[in-house]
C-alpha cells in the first residue's frame, strides 16, 4: 500500500484524488469534442498505454482514472499523472477536485458467508481483487466483500462508501445533513463519517484515502456496523 502514500506525498499532482478506486483527475471543459481530443491527447502520454487508465466522456468533462483500485498505485503512476495534468492544462482542461468520486458497494456477511463469486456473476464485474469486483466498463460502482463480526446479531448487511476529496468531504457532509441525513458514527473523522437515511440505511462519507495523511490513528477504510 505504499504506492498510494508515495501518490499523495508527491508534487505536481495537485489536480488528483486518490479515490479508493485510485487516483483520478476531472478536467472541466468546453465540449464534448474538446473532452475528446484531451482524450486523445492523454492518450499518446507516454506511459498510459500500459497504465490501465480511463478515460470518461461528458458533455463538458473528461475524467480520468489510473486505476480501478487503490492498492495498485505504483512510482511509474506519479510520472503519468504530471505528464497527464501538463497536457490538461495545455490543451484548456481546469482540474475540478469537487468533482472526482467514486461510489463503491460494500457487501458484508459473515466469513463463511461471503460470496465475492455471486456478486461478480449477478453484476457482470470483473475481478479486481479476492475480495472485490469492477465495473468492465468503468461505468458502475465497485463492490467488496466486507466480513461482518461473527458476534454480532446480523447475518448480512450492505452500505455504500463515498469516496471523495479530502477538502470536500465536509461539505458532503453539511448536504447530507441539511437533506435530513444523521451522523451514526464520527469516531474516525475526517477519514470518514457514518450517516444513515430516515429508514436506516448507511451510508460512509470518507475523505481515505485521500486525507489519510492528514490525521493520525487507524488507517484502514469503514467497517460495517
Amino acid at each position: 500500500m505504499q504506492g498510494w502514500r508515495d501518490f499523495l506525498s508527491a508534487d505536481g499532482v495537485e489536480d488528483w484524488v486518490v479515490l479508493h478506486g485510485g487516483a483520478a483527475a476531472a478536467y472541466e471543459v468546453g465540449s464534448i469534442a474538446e473532452a475528446a481530443a484531451l482524450a486523445s491527447e492523454i492518450a499518446t502520454v507516454e506511459g498510459v498505454a500500459d497504465a490501465a487508465v480511463l478515460l470518461t466522456l461528458s458533455d463538458r468533462r473528461l475524467t480520468v482514472r489510473l486505476t480501478r483500485g487503490v492498492e495498485f498505485l505504483e512510482p511509474h503512476h506519479i510520472d503519468v499523472a504530471r505528464a497527464i495534468s501538463h497536457v490538461a492544462r495545455r490543451q484548456g482542461g481546469v482540474a475540478d477536485r469537487s468533482a472526482v468520486q467514486e461510489v463503491q458497494l460494500a457487501v458484508a456477511a459473515r466469513p463463511g458467508d461471503l460470496d465475492v463469486e455471486f456478486w461478480r456473476a449477478v453484476l457482470g464485474y470483473d475481478t479486481l481483487a479476492d475480495d472485490n469486483g469492477a465495473d468492465p466498463l468503468g461505468h458502475g460502482s465497485t463492490f467488496w466483500m466486507q466480513e461482518l463480526d461473527p458476534a454480532k446479531p446480523l447475518r448480512h448487511a450492505m452500505h455504500v462508501d463515498v469516496s471523495v476529496a479530502r477538502e470536500h468531504a465536509a461539505a458532503r457532509l453539511e448536504a447530507a445533513l441539511a437533506a435530513g441525513g444523521r451522523v451514526v458514527e464520527d469516531a474516525a473523522a475526517p477519514a470518514f463519517w457514518i450517516l444513515s437515511d430516515r429508514a436506516g440505511n448507511r451510508v460512509c462519507i470518507a475523505s481515505w484515502p485521500d486525507g489519510a495523511e492528514t490525521r493520525s490513528g487507524d488507517m484502514s477504510g469503514p467497517e460495517e456496523e
